[in-house]
């Protein structure tokens, strides 16, 4: 946890730069998390073509609008609650684009053998396994960032994947379908330590 809390506050001091010029344009938030969509909906366009690695730069590009635009809410002043709840919103479409457009990618060349179509919906039923447990816990009042793959790792394994090439992204989604539900099976069990915790002491 800590060395992902001090990756992610890293990058954030490298975008700062970037921030204080959105700041100075007069951009808003919301603005950056619609274009990080936009660029999201490129990328997956890119991926289905087989463009694989202009899809990886795009989806590269569109995953860092979504570090500015907490950064940028959070320098202008503008945090809320609904800004967050679209933000989530937001990645869950992104999330569903790639992966579909993976699927596409797969059925339309035929490429990867029988267990490439599978896996990519094993990866995309984990990453919104992962998501959900958390967002229920959370909505429980039970803080559950824990487990190996949040967002931003799924999002840099499958840019490194598009990026490297057939094998290397063939390799990625296995890895995802696996270490998504460890990370949810993780999920679950710190939930139950927690919850058990709780109600003992109640």
């Amino acid at each position: 946890m800590n060395d992902k809390a001090t990756i992610k506050n890293r990058l954030r001091r490298i975008l700062d730069p970037c921030v204080s010029l959105l700041l100075k344009a007069g951009v808003t938030p919301m603005g950056v998390s619609i274009a990080g969509l936009l660029l999201s909906f490129a990328g997956a366009f890119a991926v289905a073509r087989g463009e694989l690695a202009a899809g990886g730069v795009l989806l590269l590009v569109s995953g860092l609008c979504d570090t500015l635009d907490g950064s940028l809410a959070r320098r202008s002043g503008k945090e809320s609650v609904f800004g967050a709840f679209i933000d989530s919103t937001i990645d869950r479409v992104a999330e569903l684009a790639s992966f579909g457009a993976l699927i596409v990618y797969y059925v339309s060349r035929g490429t990867g053998g029988p267990f490439a179509v599978p896996l990519v919906v094993a990866a995309l039923a984990g990453s919104f396994l992962t998501s959900y447990t958390r967002a229920r816990a959370e909505g429980l009042g039970i803080d559950c960032r824990v487990g190996l793959l949040e967002r931003p790792e799924r999002v840099a394994l499958l840019v490194l994947g598009l990026l490297l090439g057939k094998i290397a992204l063939f390799v990625v989604i296995a890895c995802l379908a696996v270490l998504t539900v460890v990370t949810t099976v993780q999920r679950i069990v710190h939930v139950h330590r927690v919850a058990s915790r709780k109600e003992a002491r109640e």
